[in-house]
């Protein structure tokens, strides 16, 4: 077999491995990724970067630029900016996984290293993630290209890739960084592959001139570092504000961080490093990428982890845990890199089974969601809620985000971005003839409304406002597990909650 097929027949592997388990997950989204797809469609009809056509311009999206990216497809409205954002995401994360496994091919020439490529098709958090309409399928895609490329001899190519990341996602500043670095020790060429695995279309390009090692590595860590710099002075140029609005709309937590790094630790993969393997039978390159994904769970655990399900800040690093699994399976014997392939699959797997036919359905409920309440927001000109991705699909009108997330005023409350404490004279402020809450799992709307149990603190703290049971009224309910929304409407003549009448 020819090195350029062997290559091609590796790479469709690796991006069929990608690719078949996203398209079974395809269902999964956020509703935040619905936040964006509005920016996305108000940038499409030329009212600018705004989440409110009527409203001023925020930084709403903590990926600056995604919703620009989405905004040509963005002209039919927020549903169609979701469905080309997930297009994009599989499609991404699809062809880098090719290049991984181009890249686990290069790791050794032992068998055992195409064993850790069946940590790709066990990942729920990657297939559903690259399809969830979020950046994150990009991030990812951009992750695996990080540490893929410096193994097929690009690496200030991986380098750039991996700023790319961190511009779209600040936590993975430190992870870029390390990688690039790490990088620099990636031999150029492997006689992996058995016949002609290092030959053919799959060859490393040949050798520039030979520059100092120290113009190398600050070569790296400018293509890795400065994507994020610009970032940040762009957002403090345009916002005032160098961190994302989400950084203080959800304060980090410390202790919710570190146990979101532990969880996505055990579930994720990496638990498969740490069975025993001399650190220096390593070469330098996979000790770099075992440093790079632990600097990043460190990260995760210091940015306070994510309210998200499925481990969604860790998915960019976790090619780099394939690949740095290769070079351990490498190393190992063929007992020890079963083992500890089977107990990283055990997590994943489980996670898997457990997880992901409930993810595969968010979406579809959500659609739902929107069709069944979208007659009882008709009519409504401002519209107060936690959940405003999905309303932004529901109704024109302006929505106030009571999470902060695309508000300054809201962010800079007290509490975290499920439990900020909303004063009653806001919604009176901000003129909100509607209310949109979210009921605990398993209970109905009881009567009065004001008596039910709510799902995150906010919701609850409106409910408990005086005069909210004499302002607002139900008016519709959906019907989907899980998802039991509220709408409430301004009576007539109300007044809003905690405000004194006039």
């Amino acid at each position: 077999m020819t090195g350029r097929r062997r290559s091609l027949l590796v790479a469709l592997a690796g991006a069929l491995a990608a690719l078949l388990p996203a398209l079974a997950l395809s269902g999964f989204t956020v509703d935040d990724a619905l936040i964006t797809a509005r920016y996305a469609h108000h940038l499409a009809r030329g009212l600018g970067y705004r989440f409110n056509a009527a409203g001023p311009v925020t930084d709403g999206v903590t990926p600056l630029g995604w919703a620009f990216a989405l905004a040509p497809f963005a002209a039919g409205g927020p549903l169609a900016a979701l469905a080309a954002a997930k297009a994009i995401g599989v499609a991404a994360w699809t062809l880098a996984a090719g290049a991984l496994a181009l890249a686990v091919d290069r790791a050794s020439g032992r068998p055992a290293r195409f064993a850790a490529l069946a940590l790709v098709p066990a990942s729920a958090p990657l297939a559903a993630w690259s399809a969830a309409g979020m950046e994150t399928g990009v991030v990812a895609a951009l992750g695996a290209l990080a540490v893929a490329l410096p193994a097929l001899g690009w690496a200030l190519a991986g380098a750039a890739c991996a700023g790319a990341a961190a511009a779209l996602r600040p936590e993975l500043l430190p992870f870029a960084l390390v990688v690039a670095l790490a990088a620099q020790a990636a031999p150029r060429a492997s006689g992996a592959g058995g016949a002609g695995g290092a030959g053919g279309a799959g060859a490393a390009p040949p050798a520039p001139a030979a520059r100092p090692a120290w113009a190398r590595a600050l070569a790296a860590l400018a293509l890795a570092g400065l994507p994020f710099v610009a970032v940040a002075a762009a957002r403090l140029a345009i916002f005032g504000r160098a961190a994302p609005l989400a950084a203080l709309a959800k304060a980090p937590d410390a202790a919710l961080g570190a146990r979101y790094a532990l969880a996505c630790f055990l579930l994720t993969g990496p638990v498969a490093l740490i069975a025993p393997v001399a650190w220096r039978a390593l070469p330098a390159w996979p000790r770099g990428l075992l440093a790079a994904v632990a600097v990043h769970f460190l990260a995760v655990a210091a940015a306070g982890g994510d309210w998200m399900p499925l481990s969604r800040l860790v998915v960019p690093a976790l090619p780099a845990v394939v690949l740095a699994a290769a070079h351990v399976a490498s190393a190992a014997g063929a007992r020890a890199t079963a083992l500890r392939i089977a107990l990283a699959l055990a997590g994943q797997l489980f996670v898997m089974i457990r997880v992901g036919p409930t993810a595969a359905r968010v979406g579809g409920d959500r659609l739902r969601v929107v069709e069944e309440l979208r007659g009882a927001l008709a009519g409504a000109e401002v519209v107060a809620a936690l959940d405003v991705g999905w309303l932004g699909a529901a109704t024109g009108a302006t929505l106030v985000d009571l999470a902060g997330v695309t508000d300054p005023a809201i962010a800079a409350l007290p509490g975290g971005h499920t439990t900020k404490r909303i004063p009653g004279a806001l919604l009176d402020a901000r003129g909100v003839d509607a209310l949109v809450l979210l009921l605990a799992e398993g209970h109905a709307l009881a009567s009065p409304w004001t008596a039910s149990r709510f799902a995150r603190g906010v919701e609850q703290h409106l409910a408990r406002l005086p005069g909210a049971g004499e302002a607002f009224a139900p008016a519709a309910v959906s019907g989907v597990p899980h998802l039991r929304y509220v709408v409430l409407r301004r009576r007539a003549g109300g007044e809003a909650a905690g405000v004194a009448p006039r």
